[in-house]
This record gives C-alpha cells, structure tokens and sequence, in this order.
C-alpha cells in the first residue's frame, strides 16, 4: 500500500519582504513550497498576516487550475452558458414574460459580479 503522507506538496518557509505600497496593510511575503516531485518553487504573496498569504496562494492555484480546466473544455462552458441562459425559465415556468429576460440577463450579471469580486480578492496587493 503507497503511504501518500509523504507525497504532497508543502510550505518549507515564508518571508515577509516588505508592506505594500498600494493597500495598507497587507505586506508581501516569500512563501517557498516544496513540490510533489521534490523540486523547490517560490510564490510572491500578499496577504495581511502569514496564514492570509498562505490562503490567497491556495485560492489563487485553485483559480488558475480552474482556469487551465475551462480552456480544455470549450464544449463544458457551451453547455454551462445554455444551462445558465435557460435555468430560470426553467425552474420558475416563465412563459412569454419579460421576466425571463430579467431572470436570464439577471443570472449572467449576478454570475459576472460574483467572478470579478472573486478576481479582485485574490489579486488584491499585487499591484
């Protein structure tokens, strides 16, 4: 039986480097991971304390896996946009109302709203 404890990426060390110039409070940070195949990666971070950068950078490798994910698959976000277009006429049985323009477009925009403030989380103090 393979014993996976050893097999997983850590965090070997953080260093804060400095204060951000742009948003008070947060500083940056110099996390080194050791990765699964025994290599050695450094990640600039910006967070308010340590255990904040160390969040952002896993939030941020999660969006960017998403992100490899979703440009693989253009047929996956086609099916996901139909579904999204569709769902509340769907799901409420609104006919020939202009609710299903405001309920569709409503979805879209709520969709776009919660992606840029994701966006904006992730990326605060890097600029």
């Amino acid at each position: 039986m393979k014993n996976n404890k050893h097999n997983r990426r850590r965090a070997l060390e953080s260093k804060l480097i400095k204060k951000s110039d742009t948003y008070p409070g947060y500083y940056k940070y110099e996390i080194t991971v050791g990765e699964k195949d025994g290599s050695i990666t450094s990640h600039p971070v910006y967070g308010k304390d340590m255990q904040n950068a160390l969040s952002r950078l896993l939030k941020q490798e999660l969006t960017n896996k998403v992100e490899r994910k979703l440009e693989t698959n253009v047929g996956l976000i086609f099916v996901l946009w139909l579904l999204l277009m569709g769902a509340p006429s769907i799901l409420f049985g609104i006919g020939n109302t202009p609710w299903v323009l405001l309920y569709t477009f409503g979805s879209i925009i709520a969709l776009m709203i919660i992606s840029t403030l994701w966006y904006n989380h992730i990326k605060k103090g890097t600029e």
